[in-house]
């Protein structure tokens, strides 16, 4: 068997380098639109702010996180491969395109839960003391709650992004080239099975090993900084 890996990475290294590629591109953009979306989106969940206290939009902000929490992930892959082109047959959305789409409006749910916990959890009396001081309530969030609840959130956003990268292989049931893809194409040329599903498997754990034990590091520091 390691004779068959080491002839399969040999002769195919390439493809998987171009696999991962993809899966890292695709775990960047979702979870940077993710980001953006859930900021959002937990903003219009928090009743306090006043500027964003509009109940109807409030609600279906509200429904839109218990929807995608609440369905699985290959569920909404499949909703948005086949929603996406009816809806703008005129731009004719391609097959990553899709994906990539219903990757980020999941991503965005739990992100955006992240972020409301994030800016909930900083005390209410810098808030109080903020507007005492004379700042308005766009002034407090950008300048007094937001630097605070970073500290907060980006551990939580950076393994995120390590579960994204996993979470990617469920695109490979649309053949859209990331590393599940690669595996699936490679072991229909060759017809084996467990040895380039090791070679996956092995570059899976090296990236989210690396990438967890550098979100541990930050997060040691930042308390060492917070200290």
């Amino acid at each position: 068997m390691i004779e068959n890996i080491i002839r399969v990475w040999d002769k195919y290294w390439i493809l998987f380098i171009q696999g991962l590629g993809i899966t890292l591109m695709l775990s960047l953009v979702t979870v940077v639109a993710g980001c953006i979306l859930g900021f959002l989106i937990s903003l219009l969940r928090m009743s306090r702010l006043r500027i964003f206290h509009f109940r109807p939009l409030n609600a279906i902000a509200g429904i839109y996180v218990e929807v995608i929490r609440g369905t699985p992930i290959l569920l909404q892959l499949y909703f948005f491969y086949f929603l996406l082109p009816e809806m703008l047959p005129f731009l004719n959305p391609s097959k990553i395109v899709c994906c990539t789409f219903a990757l980020c409006l999941n991503s965005a749910a739990y992100v955006s839960e992240v972020i409301r916990a994030g800016i909930q959890a900083v005390d209410k009396g810098q808030t109080e003391a903020a507007r005492s001081l004379g700042l308005n309530q766009k002034q407090t969030m950008m300048h007094v709650v937001l630097p605070q609840a970073v500290k907060n959130i980006l551990p939580a956003l950076c393994n995120e992004f390590v579960t994204m990268i996993k979470e990617t292989s469920l695109a490979s049931t649309f053949f859209v080239g990331e590393l599940m893809t690669v595996y699936r194409t490679i072991s229909g040329a060759l017809f084996l099975t467990i040895e380039p599903l090791i070679i996956v498997g092995i570059i899976y754990f090296i990236v989210t090993f690396t990438l967890s034990k550098g979100v541990l590091f930050m997060e040691k520091k930042m308390s060492a900084s917070a200290a």
